[in-house]
């Protein structure tokens, strides 16, 4: 019974995992929206930020291409996606303070059944996927920090898969310092700051402006999924800018007033999360997340949107608050413990509500069920992308490859037609450059690489050689136009269906990367987590109380 028991929160979690992502468990790729793999991704330096473009997907360029050096990657996709479900699931369900099993369950459920969920796995953020599967073990990890000095490896181990982009980074370590609390805050800090280094040096050391286009924000801004306003949806763990990737039951006419009696259920049962964790934890927990709906919510907010515009204008860094729905991550947990515990106050009274509980998330959203209903499905690269890619890897020519037409996301009848972030960065063996430029309806948001603006102004394949283009890659059979100019004396070295490769008709010029900086931030931030697990797998010496005091619960 006990091992039954044991195994009965696991195998919740890898259900909900098969019930979320099954149709998408065979081979192939997951491509939708910012959600690209390739078969093999190279270790280029834009994996590690040294590229013209910002540092916004670092490390995690560089992790996914060291994971598909191992192993395929439609299988490492897979394993990220079946992962992130499976973690965000058992880790609520272990946080949640009872001894109840259908109560760690309604927790479980209540976690990773999310609209937050739903909508970061239907546009792609799966580094976002990832931290969100993490955030109930940081808590765990801050909350033994609080007592136990050892506790700390733990909270690095738990917080370095979040830091694969600068948002995950934000999200760990916030969550980190107020679960650890106050007094381990120098700690925390500490450990926050050497594991998001691989990002926050390539972006401290870039040359040129880190300011992001204002349109950004209302472009951005969190949306109304129904009747109720934004925050409303927001406090829903919903609220994304686009809406191509909300479930349809979000917008259904009960969906805000079931988001009022959750929100309900969950206040009330935030007072016995504070009895059995302490005050200060739980109101920390709290308080974090009522910072994350205000902060996704800004921009909807009387002056929230000038303020959001005088601040990417001005201060280097805040295009980070773009999207800015992603920091309700933050009201998850909180939302997710207290609704169970207060679900274990009224089986007190009526044992079969637990079950109605556990599976209210599912019943509420059905369409998260199966890959949403078929919205994702898995689809295999064309034969002219392995072509183009073994190409490019047995020429050592030098010299970047640039995609046309200029865009930053592709329409491809082999994918169904989904749009999808051009895959060429991530699935060819040298550096690409692809349009910044983002249009979000009639919005367009000027990108962040100065390279590209000037290489735009190119006339001629000779002009994109001296901007150290080597490579003109033309993909077919997706909007947009190529300017013949462009082409004029590049020579062809393959065409197929979908691609057509070009060789710039003189040597490149060659771009200088200094990489010490950013090996020096990975070094140590690779330390940092091995030291971590050296350490939680040596065995803690007891120590005399006289000459030790442990910090006492806040």
């Amino acid at each position: 019974m006990g091992v039954t028991r044991r195994l009965a929160l696991p195998a919740v979690s890898a259900g909900l995992a098969l019930l979320m992502l099954a149709p998408l468990l065979g081979r192939g790729f997951v491509l939708s929206y910012d959600m690209v793999f390739a078969p093999r991704q190279a270790l280029v330096p834009d994996a590690f930020g040294l590229g013209s473009s910002l540092a916004r997907s670092v490390p995690a360029d560089a992790v996914a291409a060291l994971a598909t050096a191992v192993l395929p990657g439609d299988v490492v996709q897979k394993l990220v996606l079946v992962l992130s479900v499976f973690f965000a699931a058992y880790g609520a369900g272990r946080l949640v303070p009872t001894e109840s099993l259908g109560i760690r369950v309604v927790a479980a459920t209540g976690y990773a059944w999310t609209a937050y969920f739903a909508e970061r796995l239907f546009i792609g953020h799966w580094p976002l996927l990832i931290t969100y599967a993490c955030l109930p073990w940081i808590v765990q990890a801050g909350l033994k920090l609080r007592e136990q000095p050892k506790a700390l490896a733990h909270l690095v181990l738990a917080c370095a898969p979040a830091m694969l982009t600068p948002p995950g980074g934000v999200l760990a370590a916030a969550t980190a310092v107020v679960a650890a609390g106050p007094r381990k805050a120098w700690q925390t800090l500490s450990v926050a700051v050497l594991l998001n280094l691989p990002w926050l040096v390539p972006t401290l050391t870039r040359p040129g402006s880190s300011l992001s286009d204002p349109a950004g924000v209302a472009a951005f801004s969190a949306r109304p999924e129904s009747w109720g306003p934004a925050i409303l949806s927001v406090l829903g763990l919903g609220g994304i800018w686009n809406g191509d990737v909300v479930p349809e039951s979000r917008s259904g006419p009960i969906a805000p007033v079931l988001i009022l009696i959750t929100l309900g259920i969950a206040a009330f049962g935030v007072k016995t999360l504070a009895r059995r964790w302490g005050v200060a934890p739980a109101r920390s927990l709290v308080l974090l997340g009522v910072c994350g709906v205000l902060l996704a919510s800004l921009a909807t907010l009387p002056l929230g949107e000038p303020v959001l515009t005088w601040a990417v204008s001005h201060v280097p860094g805040a295009g980070l608050l773009r999207d800015a729905q992603k920091w309700v991550a933050w009201l998850a947990l909180p939302l997710a413990l207290g609704f169970a515990l207060a679900v274990e106050t009224a089986a007190r009274r009526a044992k079969g509500v637990v079950v109605v509980a556990a599976v209210f998330p599912l019943i509420v959203m059905p369409d998260l069920a199966f890959a949403g209903w078929g919205r994702l499905e898995t689809v295999q690269y064309p034969d002219d992308w392995r072509a183009v890619h073994d190409l490019l890897a047995a020429d050592d020519r030098p010299g970047d490859v640039l995609a046309v037409p200029f865009s930053t996301f592709r329409v491809f009848r082999w994918n169904d037609f989904r749009t999808q972030f051009d895959p060429a960065p991530r699935a060819l063996p040298k550096t690409v450059l692809i349009d910044d430029t983002l249009r979000v309806g009639d919005q367009v948001i000027s990108g962040e690489d100065t390279r590209l603006a000037r290489i735009r102004q190119a006339k001629s394949a000779r002009e994109l050689a001296l901007e150290g283009i080597g490579w003109i890659l033309v993909e077919h059979g997706t909007p947009g136009r190529v300017d013949p100019a462009l082409l004029e004396g590049a020579v062809p070295v393959w065409s197929g269906p979908w691609l057509t490769l070009y060789r710039t008709p003189v040597a490149p010029a060659v771009r200088e990367v200094s990489w010490t900086g950013v090996l020096l931030a990975n070094g140590v931030a690779l330390t940092t987590i091995m030291a971590a697990l050296l350490c939680s797998m040596l065995p803690m010496r007891r120590l005399s109380p006289g000459r030790i005091s442990l910090p006492q619960k806040e």
